[in-house]
């Protein structure tokens, strides 16, 4: 099997780089492909017209189809999908689902295709794991970490910059996003390679994992 990973950021390509292996193990194929945000679906459901601008969401019409024909190209013998993995943020879960999968609708061959959000944000696959974010920050602020209440709408990265980052999430915010998305790779740097994929307590992680073991065992 084969996966096409569609992350929409570069913290998001480190962190699945190295969780992927672990999830199906060496014997499928996969390739994350990083995107410069997340941006909006296109409500006339059109390709963006900047399409070098490399934002997700905006280029996800042009994207499936063009992940559609390549696949039902390479004729039955290939095993393929498209993952994407995105934020919820502040979005309706059952909005944005419903409006991912009329763009899905809209392809004509559909790719197989899974739909993984992570529950606020990303973050929250390594707040599933305190003893992953433990190993890599052995001074992280331990309640801050106990407090959290997994998959929770709480402003998920500045949970784990005020247990991890000297000044907390104020601190790091008043250097720009810049230096938050710099940070961001370097939690995904740290952490990911101590996440235990079988223990983690996030149910977005557990559905992104699960997904894969699927589409993996399938073939």
């Amino acid at each position: 099997m084969h996966f096409d990973i569609l992350v929409e950021d570069q913290s998001g390509k480190k962190t699945l780089d190295i969780l992927v292996p672990k999830i199906v193990g060496h014997e499928h194929t996969f390739k994350v492909i990083a995107y410069k945000g997340i941006g909006r679906i296109p409500s006339n459901m059109r390709d963006a017209t900047e399409a070098s601008h490399r934002i997700l969401l905006d280029n996800l019409p042009k994207l499936l189809k063009g992940y559609g024909r390549t696949y039902d190209g390479y004729g039955s013998s290939y095993h393929a999908a498209v993952i994407l993995v995105c934020d919820l943020d502040k979005r309706c879960f059952k909005q944005f689902r419903d409006e991912l999968f009329s763009v899905l609708n809209e392809c004509n061959p559909r790719p197989e295709t899974r739909f993984c959000i992570a529950i606020e944000e990303g973050e929250a696959w390594f707040l599933g794991d305190i003893e992953a974010i433990n190993s890599a920050y052995p001074k992280s602020n331990k309640s801050i970490l106990l407090s959290y209440i997994n998959d929770s709408i709480c402003n998920t990265w500045e949970v784990l910059a005020d247990a991890v980052y000297p000044g907390g999430a104020q601190k790091l915010s008043s250097l720009g996003w810049q230096s938050v998305g710099t940070e961001k790779s370097n939690w995904a740097e740290k952490i990911s390679p101590h996440l235990c994929i079988d223990k983690n307590s996030s149910p977005s992680f557990c559905y992104f994992r699960d997904k894969l073991r699927e589409l993996a065992q399938a073939f």
